[in-house]
Protein backbone atom coordinates (compact mmCIF):
# COMPACT_ATOMS: atom_id res chain seq x y z
CA UNK A 1 0.00 0.00 0.00
CA UNK A 2 1.63 3.35 -1.15
CA UNK A 3 1.15 6.56 1.18
CA UNK A 4 0.17 9.31 -0.11
CA UNK A 5 1.24 13.09 0.92
CA UNK A 6 -1.84 15.26 1.20
CA UNK A 7 -0.50 18.78 1.26
CA UNK A 8 -3.05 21.60 2.20
CA UNK A 9 -1.63 25.07 1.43
CA UNK A 10 -3.68 27.19 3.68
CA UNK A 11 -5.08 31.02 4.04
CA UNK A 12 -8.60 31.50 4.87
CA UNK A 13 -12.07 30.84 6.47
CA UNK A 14 -10.80 28.23 9.61
CA UNK A 15 -14.25 26.42 9.80
CA UNK A 16 -13.31 25.08 6.18
CA UNK A 17 -10.15 24.42 7.11
CA UNK A 18 -11.25 22.09 9.93
CA UNK A 19 -13.47 20.57 7.58
CA UNK A 20 -11.50 19.86 5.15
CA UNK A 21 -8.58 17.98 7.75
CA UNK A 22 -11.57 15.89 9.13
CA UNK A 23 -12.12 14.82 5.87
CA UNK A 24 -9.06 13.34 5.50
CA UNK A 25 -8.91 11.78 9.37
CA UNK A 26 -12.10 9.57 7.88
CA UNK A 27 -10.19 8.23 4.73
CA UNK A 28 -11.15 4.36 4.43
CA UNK A 29 -7.42 4.23 2.86
CA UNK A 30 -4.75 4.79 5.96
CA UNK A 31 -1.74 4.81 4.32
CA UNK A 32 -1.58 8.94 4.18
CA UNK A 33 0.39 11.41 5.47
CA UNK A 34 -1.15 15.36 5.97
CA UNK A 35 0.76 18.67 5.84
CA UNK A 36 -0.75 21.56 6.19
CA UNK A 37 1.32 24.99 4.91
CA UNK A 38 -0.53 28.19 6.96
CA UNK A 39 0.49 31.20 5.34
CA UNK A 40 0.77 33.24 7.85
CA UNK A 41 -3.13 33.60 8.39
CA UNK A 42 -3.61 36.15 11.47
CA UNK A 43 -5.50 33.90 13.64
CA UNK A 44 -4.28 31.77 16.29
CA UNK A 45 -7.27 29.51 16.18
CA UNK A 46 -5.75 26.94 13.45
CA UNK A 47 -2.51 26.20 15.42
CA UNK A 48 -4.73 25.70 18.25
CA UNK A 49 -6.69 23.19 16.76
CA UNK A 50 -4.16 21.49 15.45
CA UNK A 51 -2.50 21.27 18.33
CA UNK A 52 -5.25 19.31 19.86
CA UNK A 53 -5.29 16.78 17.33
CA UNK A 54 -3.59 13.45 18.21
CA UNK A 55 -2.85 11.72 14.94
CA UNK A 56 0.89 11.45 14.18
CA UNK A 57 0.00 11.20 10.41
CA UNK A 58 -0.77 15.86 10.30
CA UNK A 59 1.98 17.88 10.68
CA UNK A 60 0.98 21.85 10.74
CA UNK A 61 3.43 24.37 9.68
CA UNK A 62 3.13 28.00 9.79
CA UNK A 63 4.75 30.18 7.79
CA UNK A 64 6.65 33.63 9.52
CA UNK A 65 5.37 35.51 6.85
CA UNK A 66 2.91 35.48 3.60
CA UNK A 67 4.37 33.80 0.78
CA UNK A 68 1.18 34.40 -1.26
CA UNK A 69 -1.14 31.48 -2.78
CA UNK A 70 1.45 30.50 -5.33
CA UNK A 71 4.55 30.45 -3.26
CA UNK A 72 3.20 28.77 -0.93
CA UNK A 73 1.84 25.99 -3.02
CA UNK A 74 5.76 25.64 -4.77
CA UNK A 75 6.68 25.11 -0.90
CA UNK A 76 4.06 22.78 -0.47
CA UNK A 77 5.27 20.71 -3.22
CA UNK A 78 8.91 21.15 -2.38
CA UNK A 79 7.50 18.63 1.21
CA UNK A 80 6.54 15.94 -0.63
CA UNK A 81 8.07 12.88 0.01
CA UNK A 82 4.97 10.15 -0.83
CA UNK A 83 5.16 8.16 -4.15
CA UNK A 84 1.41 10.03 -4.91
CA UNK A 85 0.67 13.38 -4.19
CA UNK A 86 -2.86 15.96 -3.71
CA UNK A 87 -2.35 19.47 -3.48
CA UNK A 88 -5.94 19.84 -1.74
CA UNK A 89 -8.01 23.05 -1.30
CA UNK A 90 -8.65 24.15 2.32
CA UNK A 91 -11.99 24.60 1.64
CA UNK A 92 -12.47 21.19 -0.10
CA UNK A 93 -13.81 18.14 1.06
CA UNK A 94 -12.59 14.32 0.48
CA UNK A 95 -15.42 11.93 0.67
CA UNK A 96 -14.35 8.86 2.88
CA UNK A 97 -13.50 6.50 -0.17
CA UNK A 98 -11.34 9.35 -2.39
CA UNK A 99 -7.75 8.17 -0.77
CA UNK A 100 -8.41 4.55 -2.02
CA UNK A 101 -10.36 5.55 -5.16
CA UNK A 102 -7.12 7.02 -6.90
CA UNK A 103 -4.47 4.85 -5.10
CA UNK A 104 -6.08 1.84 -7.09
CA UNK A 105 -5.93 4.04 -10.19
CA UNK A 106 -2.73 4.69 -10.31
CA UNK A 107 -1.94 0.74 -9.39
CA UNK A 108 -3.82 0.18 -12.44
CA UNK A 109 -2.63 2.52 -14.93
CA UNK A 110 1.33 2.44 -14.13
CA UNK A 111 2.19 4.89 -16.57
CA UNK A 112 -0.93 7.01 -15.76
CA UNK A 113 0.61 10.38 -14.16
CA UNK A 114 -2.60 11.96 -12.91
CA UNK A 115 -6.08 10.99 -11.23
CA UNK A 116 -8.91 12.92 -12.24
CA UNK A 117 -11.75 11.38 -10.34
CA UNK A 118 -15.88 12.20 -10.34
CA UNK A 119 -16.78 15.40 -8.25
CA UNK A 120 -19.57 17.02 -7.00
CA UNK A 121 -19.11 20.94 -6.55
CA UNK A 122 -20.63 22.37 -3.30
CA UNK A 123 -21.80 25.81 -2.12
CA UNK A 124 -19.99 27.82 1.05
CA UNK A 125 -22.89 25.84 3.05
CA UNK A 126 -21.97 21.93 1.81
CA UNK A 127 -25.12 22.30 -0.45
CA UNK A 128 -24.73 21.06 -3.76
CA UNK A 129 -24.43 23.75 -6.27
CA UNK A 130 -24.18 23.93 -9.96
CA UNK A 131 -23.07 26.53 -12.25
CA UNK A 132 -22.58 27.59 -15.90
CA UNK A 133 -19.49 26.89 -15.24
CA UNK A 134 -19.64 23.42 -13.69
CA UNK A 135 -21.88 23.10 -16.47
CA UNK A 136 -19.47 23.77 -19.73
CA UNK A 137 -16.97 21.67 -17.57
CA UNK A 138 -19.23 18.30 -17.85
CA UNK A 139 -19.94 19.19 -21.25
CA UNK A 140 -16.78 19.78 -22.44
CA UNK A 141 -14.61 16.98 -20.56
CA UNK A 142 -14.20 13.53 -21.67
CA UNK A 143 -16.82 10.95 -20.87
CA UNK A 144 -15.06 8.54 -18.55
CA UNK A 145 -17.82 6.10 -18.28
CA UNK A 146 -16.14 3.86 -15.74
CA UNK A 147 -12.64 4.70 -16.50
CA UNK A 148 -10.46 6.19 -19.46
CA UNK A 149 -7.67 7.60 -20.18
CA UNK A 150 -6.31 10.24 -21.94
CA UNK A 151 -2.69 11.66 -23.16
CA UNK A 152 -0.80 13.80 -25.40
CA UNK A 153 -2.11 15.83 -27.87
CA UNK A 154 -5.45 14.73 -26.93
CA UNK A 155 -5.37 15.48 -23.08
CA UNK A 156 -3.66 19.48 -23.80
CA UNK A 157 -6.33 20.13 -26.68
CA UNK A 158 -9.09 18.84 -24.68
CA UNK A 159 -7.90 21.12 -21.69
CA UNK A 160 -6.92 24.09 -23.66
CA UNK A 161 -11.06 24.15 -24.74
CA UNK A 162 -11.87 24.07 -21.33
CA UNK A 163 -10.08 23.38 -18.80
CA UNK A 164 -12.48 20.56 -17.03
CA UNK A 165 -10.35 19.09 -14.25
CA UNK A 166 -10.43 20.36 -10.66
CA UNK A 167 -7.41 20.46 -9.34
CA UNK A 168 -8.03 20.11 -5.60
CA UNK A 169 -9.46 16.58 -6.61
CA UNK A 170 -6.63 15.64 -8.36
CA UNK A 171 -3.66 13.04 -7.07
CA UNK A 172 -0.80 12.89 -8.88
CA UNK A 173 2.59 10.51 -9.16
CA UNK A 174 4.88 12.65 -6.92
CA UNK A 175 7.96 12.05 -8.94
CA UNK A 176 5.96 13.53 -12.31
CA UNK A 177 4.39 16.67 -10.23
CA UNK A 178 7.81 17.38 -9.08
CA UNK A 179 9.71 17.21 -12.61
CA UNK A 180 7.42 19.88 -13.90
CA UNK A 181 6.58 22.30 -10.71
CA UNK A 182 4.65 24.93 -10.41
CA UNK A 183 6.04 27.65 -13.36
CA UNK A 184 6.45 30.63 -12.03
CA UNK A 185 4.64 34.43 -12.85
CA UNK A 186 1.60 32.27 -13.04
CA UNK A 187 -0.83 31.97 -10.20
CA UNK A 188 -4.37 30.97 -11.31
CA UNK A 189 -3.45 28.84 -14.53
CA UNK A 190 -0.70 26.87 -12.82
CA UNK A 191 -2.37 23.56 -12.60
CA UNK A 192 -3.75 24.06 -16.03
CA UNK A 193 0.29 24.45 -16.86
CA UNK A 194 1.48 21.38 -15.22
CA UNK A 195 -1.28 18.83 -16.69
CA UNK A 196 -0.27 20.58 -20.11
CA UNK A 197 3.80 19.87 -19.27
CA UNK A 198 2.75 16.33 -18.88
CA UNK A 199 0.77 16.17 -21.96
CA UNK A 200 3.56 17.54 -23.72
CA UNK A 201 6.15 15.01 -23.27
CA UNK A 202 3.35 12.44 -24.05
CA UNK A 203 2.08 11.96 -20.42
CA UNK A 204 -1.56 11.01 -19.75
CA UNK A 205 -4.25 11.15 -16.79
CA UNK A 206 -7.32 8.52 -15.97
CA UNK A 207 -10.42 9.87 -15.59
CA UNK A 208 -12.60 7.90 -13.21
CA UNK A 209 -16.46 8.37 -12.62
CA UNK A 210 -17.30 7.69 -9.04
CA UNK A 211 -17.79 10.99 -7.48
CA UNK A 212 -14.99 11.16 -4.35
CA UNK A 213 -14.30 14.83 -4.12
CA UNK A 214 -16.44 17.58 -3.23
CA UNK A 215 -15.45 21.23 -4.52
CA UNK A 216 -16.13 23.73 -2.76
CA UNK A 217 -17.30 26.93 -5.10
CA UNK A 218 -17.69 30.04 -3.10
CA UNK A 219 -17.43 34.24 -4.02
CA UNK A 220 -14.28 34.88 -2.07
CA UNK A 221 -12.34 32.12 -3.18
CA UNK A 222 -9.07 33.63 -4.46
CA UNK A 223 -10.02 32.91 -8.11
CA UNK A 224 -13.48 34.80 -8.09
CA UNK A 225 -12.02 37.37 -6.69
CA UNK A 226 -9.27 37.41 -9.51
CA UNK A 227 -11.79 36.98 -11.74
CA UNK A 228 -13.89 40.05 -10.73
CA UNK A 229 -11.33 42.27 -11.39
CA UNK A 230 -9.80 41.08 -14.29
CA UNK A 231 -6.50 39.85 -12.76
CA UNK A 232 -7.20 36.72 -13.64
CA UNK A 233 -7.92 37.20 -17.47
CA UNK A 234 -4.67 39.51 -18.24
CA UNK A 235 -3.26 36.17 -16.42
CA UNK A 236 -5.04 33.17 -19.01
CA UNK A 237 -4.59 35.61 -21.84
CA UNK A 238 -0.49 35.78 -21.29
CA UNK A 239 -0.82 31.86 -20.50
CA UNK A 240 -2.79 30.88 -23.92
CA UNK A 241 -0.51 32.91 -25.74
CA UNK A 242 2.51 31.18 -24.44
CA UNK A 243 0.82 27.83 -25.32
CA UNK A 244 0.10 28.41 -28.51
CA UNK A 245 3.17 28.84 -29.80
CA UNK A 246 4.59 26.11 -27.63
CA UNK A 247 2.28 23.64 -29.88
CA UNK A 248 2.79 25.19 -33.24
CA UNK A 249 6.44 24.32 -32.60
CA UNK A 250 5.47 21.02 -31.54
CA UNK A 251 3.44 20.53 -34.42
CA UNK A 252 0.71 20.20 -32.30
CA UNK A 253 -2.19 22.10 -34.71
CA UNK A 254 -4.86 20.89 -32.29
CA UNK A 255 -3.78 21.98 -29.27
CA UNK A 256 -2.27 25.00 -30.74
CA UNK A 257 -5.66 25.83 -32.48
CA UNK A 258 -7.42 25.50 -28.69
CA UNK A 259 -5.15 27.84 -27.29
CA UNK A 260 -5.75 30.58 -29.87
CA UNK A 261 -9.66 30.28 -29.50
CA UNK A 262 -9.60 29.87 -25.55
CA UNK A 263 -13.59 29.83 -26.00
CA UNK A 264 -14.54 28.79 -22.52
CA UNK A 265 -11.87 31.26 -20.94
CA UNK A 266 -13.69 34.26 -23.25
CA UNK A 267 -16.97 32.72 -22.14
CA UNK A 268 -16.57 32.68 -18.67
CA UNK A 269 -14.92 36.52 -18.82
CA UNK A 270 -18.08 37.49 -20.50
CA UNK A 271 -20.06 35.87 -18.00
CA UNK A 272 -18.45 37.73 -14.83
CA UNK A 273 -18.62 40.90 -17.28
CA UNK A 274 -22.34 40.38 -17.13
CA UNK A 275 -22.46 39.74 -13.70
CA UNK A 276 -20.77 42.90 -12.72
CA UNK A 277 -22.60 45.50 -14.96
CA UNK A 278 -24.70 46.53 -12.31
CA UNK A 279 -21.46 47.68 -10.56
CA UNK A 280 -18.66 47.99 -13.21
CA UNK A 281 -15.26 49.30 -12.65
CA UNK A 282 -13.23 50.84 -15.16
CA UNK A 283 -10.16 48.31 -15.33
CA UNK A 284 -12.26 45.29 -14.98
CA UNK A 285 -14.91 46.49 -17.52
CA UNK A 286 -11.72 46.99 -19.97
CA UNK A 287 -9.65 44.18 -19.11
CA UNK A 288 -12.95 41.76 -19.46
CA UNK A 289 -14.03 42.81 -22.99
CA UNK A 290 -10.62 42.89 -24.06
CA UNK A 291 -10.46 38.83 -23.08
CA UNK A 292 -13.64 38.45 -24.54
CA UNK A 293 -13.43 39.51 -28.37
CA UNK A 294 -9.62 38.96 -28.79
Amino acid sequence: METIDVLLPYYGDVEFLKRATNSVLVQDYPAWRLVVLDDAYPDDEPARWFASLTDPRVTYLHNRVNLGAAANYRKALSMAEAPIAVMMGADDVMLPSYLGAVAEALSAYPETAVVQPGVEVINEHGARAFTVTDLVKRLASPSPRGVRTIGGEDMAASLLHAGWHYFPSLAWRTEEMQRFGFRPGYDVVQDLALLLDIAAVGGSMVLLEETVFQYRRHIGSDSSVRAVDGRRFVEEKRFFREEAARFRQLGWRKAAFAADLHWTSRLHALLVLLRTINHPTLRGTVVLGRHVLT
